[in-house]
């Protein structure tokens, strides 16, 4: 049992429901135009999935990609735009995943004086700044939204909003 598991399997019960939730859509970081989503994907057999190298795309029923950070992040590699044969996604609209990123403050280990750093070490943007030993912060200006600390934290303390 890895570090993670530990910790998510003594924290499972403090994990909300993601039934109740309302449920947020991040779409491929590719696009600046959602209505084209709906329109074109119909058409499509879903290919941006096949490609992703992280495997972060999934395809919901209505065919249209989504994100699911739970195993990994957005490299923002480019092969899903390749694939795209019906201009949904594009180089010319990359930009950073349109959400937010928080790092709860009650669930948090590190807030509550346990030494993890378990969401620092993969952001390869260094938009996690930890204040001092403990408290990490977002910095907003670095974060991309990519999803690596997500899956990362043993606590399930990162939240995803909508676009801020």
């Amino acid at each position: 049992m890895d570090r993670r598991e530990l910790f998510g399997s003594l924290t499972h019960g403090f994990r909300g429901n993601s039934e109740t939730e309302s449920e947020l859509i991040l779409r491929p970081p590719y696009n600046n135009d959602e209505s084209l989503f709906h329109n074109e994907c119909s058409k499509c057999e879903g290919l941006c999935a096949t490609v992703c190298e992280v495997e972060i795309i999934k395809i919901a029923e209505d065919k249209t990609p989504y994100l699911n950070f739970d195993k990994s992040g957005c490299t923002f590699c480019d092969d899903c735009v390749s694939a795209c044969d019906f201009g949904v996604l594009t180089l010319e609209a990359k930009s950073d995943v349109q959400a937010k990123i928080n790092i709860s403050v009650s669930s948090c280990l590190a807030w509550n004086d346990v030494m993890c750093m378990s969401c620092k070490d993969p952001c390869l943007d260094n938009a996690i700044i930890f204040q001092g030993l403990f408290k990490p912060i977002i910095d907003e200006s670095k974060c991309t939204a990519c999803g690596f600390c997500i899956s990362r934290c043993p606590a399930f303390a990162i939240e995803v909003e909508g676009p801020s």
